[in-house]
């Protein structure tokens, strides 16, 4: 597989940021009450993720070590600004829906993550394609579970009303356990398809079969007891 698009099969399946990697929650269980929401804390993250990881690459080799988390989080924290100021500018409602989240970006494990494992070993365009996987990924997640929220608790998706009126919505789906609901159907959805993941592949011999790992364990158990 050629590795750009390897790249974006990583962050959007592979190697999902919120479904496998588990990084993002508090966005993720705070903003996904819309799925329009979701779209838009999304995009933004990605715009972000994008331009910080192919700033970080451009500078890899002048950043001092000894300062390198401190030189990404300026760099995140400067991208962040702008892209809340053109939220705030253009996009008045989103900017309002989202809140405190925007600049909360500034400190979202994805980004600083993606710099110290990633944009800063790479070439530029590998990184920028890096965040974009992953930017798509985080966007899908949050879009999801918007969505399963929005017409579970409100009774509507993008806005629109798909539910009848006669029927009552499930309240606790846009409050915060709402989210961890969401997630973990999710979640086990993905693990009942058999999508294979790249945690799955750190564990030899893994074949994305839980249970057939569980009788392999008993069976190396039981030889040694032998």
């Amino acid at each position: 597989m050629n590795q750009y698009v390897e790249r974006l099969y990583n962050g959007i399946i592979k190697e999902n940021p919120t479904l496998i990697l588990m990084l993002g929650m508090c966005p993720t269980l705070a903003v996904s009450t819309r799925a329009m929401n979701g779209i838009g804390m999304g995009l933004s993250t990605m715009a972000v993720l994008i331009l910080s990881n192919l700033v970080i690459s451009l500078l890899r080799k002048v950043i001092p070590d000894a300062v390198r988390l401190p030189s990404y989080i300026v760099i995140v924290a400067s991208l962040v600004t702008v892209t809340e100021l053109l939220i705030e500018a253009y996009l008045p409602s989103l900017y309002d829906a989202l809140g405190i989240y925007i600049p909360l970006i500034v400190v979202n494990c994805i980004i600083l993550g993606r710099a110290e494992a990633y944009a800063n070993k790479v070439p530029p365009a590998l990184a920028a394609m890096d965040g974009i996987g992953m930017g798509l990924g985080f966007t899908a997640a949050l879009t999801m579970a918007g969505l399963i929220r929005e017409v579970l608790g409100n009774g509507t998706a993008f806005g629109f009303q798909v539910l009848p009126e006669s029927v009552e919505p499930i309240g606790i789906f846009v409050q915060p356990p709402g989210a961890f609901l969401v997630i973990a159907l999710i979640i086990a959805i993905q693990n009942a398809l058999g999508i294979r993941s790249r945690q799955r592949k750190l564990v030899e011999s893994c074949d994305g079969c839980c249970g057939t790992c569980a009788s392999s364990c008993d069976r190396v158990r039981e030889g040694a007891a032998k």
